[in-house]
């Protein structure tokens, strides 16, 4: 095996720097068009050179004023603040939470800007559908104003709205001559940022109203190039116009893969929909297509597929016809006796064309790839309907992804168990009432039966379920960060109650001070975060009273408390160069003195991209506190005055990462002894110190 380390780094503890990674792409690929310039301290960095890299991609190149792009003022700010580093940490609230040790879901409190940044190495392309619910841009919602540069106590003098927790927040109003640019803005670079984070199979939803949707829409088509983006109109209220129009839909913006097929939904035709689709092919015309022109002979009695008939094509080559190829009338007295012509003809009664020539009709009926119903339409002349399994479906089979299970007793036709792989069609217009905002309000109100005016607009869990079955499969991970009420989480929790699958949610929500006027305060709910937390405390108690004896005996309704805050290291850890000589004595150890072993583990562990619901085990070894996270993958230790005993325990345990701080040894000897003792016992493990 090739050695991986020899000795101990030093860990960056900040937020992947995206330009950085996107010029070492760059480098990789053209590695002429790299050169050196000074950073604002004089120190050299990599660069680009624009003029070369042009030369490079010279007929590829779309100039300026030629090429289409949705821009806004503002957008290249957006680009660069997505790519910003950040030097920031997740604090864990353990006393918050629910089943610390054994839950796999998160519920992070912080600016979701830079949660997202110190999200991007954990679960980069681990995230398989995420679901947002931003603000619309009423007028009268709040927008972050991303200013990172600034301190708390700048940004509270220039703009003089803040909160305690140094949340920034203002309110966005229609007389605000960049209304749009400054939602654009805000959206961009969370978007940019959460699609590293999708899986290559992933989805995006976004709930929208009317004011941002169009140019929701544009931004998201120039962001996510070879993806799809649709528009889904749901129904959210019931109210009547009274003379004039009324706002009674909301918009579901989907951002996915090309070759997406969503997961049968029971409320769109059940959850075993057959694989098996309709052979017209209605798009070609007798003209185009005359050799798909034929009639298909069905038994009677039976019901059975027993043959074809000659094509207009070879009528026309026989001499049997020789009349316009648009004026044949398809003749349904050519079947033999015992048997009935079906001929290929719309539901609504046009002539068209098969999909498929006589050969391959005649071989998939074989294999069970043809599938014959009797045909309950009035309106066409055929007694039976055609119906096939697509070339998608067949090596479906053929890879095993879909079960067989048999054949129809009488017939070839295979039959399949759950058709899960198979898919189904996503409703483009959803008018079911259990998706009305209502719903969603009184949802929110029966778990909050002593206030009922706690939280307003709540999405329902119906209109939840739905998105999470149609894009999730049973361990996915499922993020909303802009969780408000957190319904997404109750939500997930709901689905795998129900279908005993283990999606994890992960939940972002800035901690938004709620109105000191309304009732959440007065209820003692200081923020969004205090109701979303208490929301999933009580759905999950809930969802396992309902479901009693059936509730999955793994059922996970618990989530991990993540805290968002400033780094845990002082700043001479990022820029030890300017640090003075008299300084030096104060500053033996580079951890913040309000700082526990836990809050450096889970910095660790976002620095070194290990699952942040990981399961972490606090262990004693020579005296020393150690936690050993997946099982081994990392071990860490904070202490101070480590000896050679417990560096050999940790080495022998032979674990991917091991981490110390950089003051943590007794003494030069043993810090002298350490790479000796990994090289012993543990050659191959990364070592890495604070």
């Amino acid at each position: 095996m090739e050695k991986r380390n020899l000795i101990m780094e030093k860990m960056k503890m900040e937020s992947a720097n995206i330009t950085d990674m996107n010029i070492d792409k760059i480098a990789a690929l053209f590695p002429n068009c790299i050169t050196e310039t000074a950073d604002e301290n004089g120190k050299l960095k990599k660069a680009i050179n624009f003029e070369m890299l042009r030369a490079m991609l010279s007929e590829d190149i779309a100039e300026g004023d030629e090429a289409y792009e949705f821009t806004w003022v503002g957008k290249k700010a957006a680009i660069a603040e997505a790519n910003r580093p950040i030097r920031k940490t997740l604090r864990p609230c353990v006393e918050e939470s629910v089943n610390w040790d054994t839950t796999e879901n998160l519920y992070i409190e912080g600016d979701n800007l830079e949660v997202l940044k110190l999200l991007q190495e954990t679960y980069l392309g681990k995230v398989k559908m995420i679901y947002i619910d931003p603000p619309y841009n009423t007028g009268k919602d709040f927008i972050y104003t991303d200013n990172f540069e600034q301190n708390a106590r700048d940004y509270m003098e220039n703009s003089g709205q803040y909160d305690e927790e140094g949340n920034r927040m203002v309110q966005n109003t229609e007389s605000n001559g960049r209304f749009h640019t400054d939602w654009l803005n805000k959206i961009y670079p969370r978007l940019r940022i959460a699609k590293d984070l999708l899986a290559s199979d992933g989805v995006i939803v976004i709930s929208i109203s009317y004011r941002e949707v169009h140019h929701l829409v544009a931004m998201c088509e120039s962001l996510f190039g070879g993806h799809q983006v649709v528009t889904v109109t749901v129904q959210t209220s019931g109210g009547k116009p009274s003379g004039g129009f009324n706002y009674l839909h909301e918009y579901l913006v989907w951002i996915v893969p090309k070759d997406f097929i969503a997961n049968p939904v029971e409320a769109w035709g059940g959850k075993d929909r057959t694989p098996f689709e309709g052979l017209t092919l209605s798009t070609f015309d007798k003209e185009q297509r005359p050799n798909q022109a034929y009639p298909i002979f069905i038994d009677e009695k039976t019901g059975l597929l027993t043959g074809v008939g000659a094509s207009l094509q070879e009528l026309i080559g026989s001499g049997k016809y020789t009349g316009d190829k648009l004026n044949y009338v398809y003749d349904y007295s050519c079947a033999p006796i015992g048997s009935v012509a079906i001929w290929p003809v719309t539901a609504k009664g046009k002539d068209c064309v098969w999909r498929q020539i006589p050969e391959r009709i005649l071989s998939d009926w074989k294999k069970g790839y043809i599938k014959v119903t009797r045909n309950s339409n009035s309106k066409n002349q055929n007694q039976y309907s055609i119906q096939y399994l697509p070339s998608g479906v067949i090596e479906k089979i053929e890879n095993g992804e879909l079960e067989v299970i048999g054949h129809e007793s009488n017939a070839p036709t295979l039959i399949f168990g759950a058709n899960r792989t198979v898919g189904g069609q996503i409703p483009t217009i959803w008018l079911d009432k259990d998706n009305f905002t209502v719903n969603g309000t009184q949802g929110f109100k029966d778990l909050f039966p002593e206030n009922d005016k706690l939280f307003d607009y709540s999405k329902p869990i119906a209109l939840m379920k739905t998105i999470l079955q149609a894009t999730s499969n049973s361990d996915d991970f499922i993020l909303d960060f802009f969780s408000g009420s957190a319904t997404t989480a109750h939500a997930v929790m709901q689905l795998n109650a129900e279908d005993g699958g283990h999606r994890k949610f992960i939940m972002v929500q800035l901690p938004e001070k709620t109105d000191e006027k309304k009732e959440a305060y007065k209820a003692g709910y200081k923020n969004i975060c205090e109701i979303g937390k208490e929301r999933i405390r009580r759905a999950g108690r809930k969802i396992k009273e309902d479901a009693g004896l059936t509730a999955p005996a793994d059922l996970d309704i618990g989530f991990r408390c993540l805290r968002l805050d400033e780094s845990n290291m002082k700043p001479v850890y990022y820029t030890p160069e300017e640090t003075q000589q008299q300084d030096l004595f104060s500053l033996v150890d580079n951890v913040k003195s309000d700082r526990t072993p836990e809050d450096l583990l889970f910095q660790v562990m976002l620095d070194l991209g290990v699952l942040l619901s990981s399961p972490i085990e606090a262990t004693e070894i020579a005296g020393k506190k150690v936690f050993n996270v997946a099982n081994g993958f990392l071990l860490a230790c904070f202490d101070h005055d480590v000896t050679d005993e417990t560096v050999k325990a940790i080495a022998q345990m032979k674990p991917y990462y091991a981490v110390f701080r950089d003051s943590s040894m007794a003494n030069d000897s043993v810090a002298t002894n350490f790479d000796q003792i990994f090289e012993t016992y543990s050659p191959d493990t990364v070592r890495k110190v604070l």
